[in-house]
Parts: C-alpha cells; structure tokens; sequence
C-alpha cells in the first residue's frame, strides 16, 4: 500500500509541475497603439443671408467737358443677401445708397449715387474675394440726372459670426450725363461695415 501511495503522489507531482513552471512576475500587457485622430478640417464661415451696413470713402470724377472734374467725399448705407454654395463660391445681390458733394470744377456738383448689384466671389479662408457690377444711377444739382453701369471689385472679411469689415473699387460710366451733353467716369473706393443677419 505505501508503494501504491507513493507512486501515486509521485505521478500527480510530475503532472502537476507544467501547472507551477515559468515566471512569478505578472505578465505584461501588449502595448495599445492609438490611431491618431486627425484635427477636424478648418471651415470658412457661411456667407448665406441678408446684410446691412454702411460705407466711406473718395470719389473721382471726370467728364468729357473741359474743365469739369472734381474728387471728395462719399459715402451712404449698403444692403443686400449673399448665398454661399458651400464649395467656397459665393454670389449676392445688393443696393447701396451714396451722399456726396463733390464739386465738379464750379459747374455742377454731385450729389447722391445708387447702385443696384450683384456680386460674386471665392472664400479664402474668413474672406471673399469678389467682382461686382450692375446699374449705377447719379444726381447732380445743375446737371439733372442721369443712369449708367458700373463694374468692381471687393473684399469682405468676417470679424465675427455677424460682423464683416471690406473694401471695394467701383467705375462708373455714364453717357450723355442728363443736360450737360457730356460723358462722365467716376471712380470710388470705399470702406464698408456689415452686419450679417
């Protein structure tokens, strides 16, 4: 009997030695490599609304008549809607409404300007390059008054999500100005304010 016993310890010894063989440290875990995530993608603002502001800036006028030319002052109130594509075009309809005095060598002097527009435009980045055209009609005070076209270009960049800051430069053609028989050019560049609703 103790033969027995001892041959039986001895096998469940040998049996049981792979179950308590290797290492007494824990195991180490395999490392986790993170996928890195990419930054979201920057995004230009959406230029789709209504918009109202104002505008400032230098007039240059010049006719065909001898002597009847001046430069000052000008400037009035903007308004308008823009669609943004979302593909980076953009295109917008707009009215803007000047005052001016600009004295055209003691012969007349104009007075007020309205355009009625349209635009369209790239986004880079939180801008909008863009060329502008459309009707142009001025008033003088001895002249009368007279319609015509104008063509331009402008920049806009958003400040904010509601307030964009910009410039433009418009040329003005009118022929055959109201009593005065002569062509008239006109050039302005103006800085515009909008609030974007």
């Amino acid at each position: 009997m103790l033969k027995t016993t001892t041959a039986l310890m001895t096998a469940t010894t040998l049996l049981a030695a792979p179950a308590f063989a290797g290492n007494v440290q824990e195991p180490v875990a395999e490392p986790v490599i993170a996928t890195p995530v990419a930054p979201p993608a920057p995004t230009s603002p959406n230029w789709t609304g209504f918009y109202g502001g104002g505008q400032i800036g230098y007039g240059d006028v010049d006719t065909s008549a001898a002597g009847v030319e001046g430069d000052g002052l000008i400037g009035g109130v903007i308004a308008g809607y823009d669609y943004d594509f979302g593909n980076n075009w953009v295109v917008g309809a707009g009215l803007d409404y000047d005052f001016a005095d600009i004295d055209l060598g003691g012969a007349a002097s104009l007075e007020e300007v309205f355009r009625a527009k349209a635009r369209a435009g790239y986004k880079i980045g939180n801008g909008l390059l863009y060329g502008t055209g459309g009707y142009a009609w001025a008033d003088t005070d001895t002249f009368g008054d007279d319609d015509g076209y104008f063509v331009g270009a402008g920049y806009e960049h958003m400040v904010t999500e509601n307030v964009s800051l910009g410039g433009e430069v418009l040329y003005h053609q009118f022929d055959d100005f109201g009593t005065s028989g002569a062509d008239v050019d006109a050039t302005t560049v103006q800085a515009r304010a909008s609030f974007r609703f």
